[in-house]
């Protein structure tokens, strides 16, 4: 039982050090990470009483 902790613990090690590697090597290799800009504007109605 403890194999199996230490595989899946050194497994999301793995996982978590590759995805940061990826957040860092990405742009090099045109990964584009940045957020769609675009201005929405959507009218509202506003009730007085």
């Amino acid at each position: 039982m403890g194999k199996l902790i230490r595989a899946i613990l050194g497994l999301v090690l793995l996982a978590i050090i590759a995805l940061v590697a990826y957040a860092y090597i990405g742009p090099i290799f045109g990964a584009d990470f940045s957020a769609p800009q675009s201005e929405t504007r959507i009218p509202v109605e506003l009730h007085g009483n």
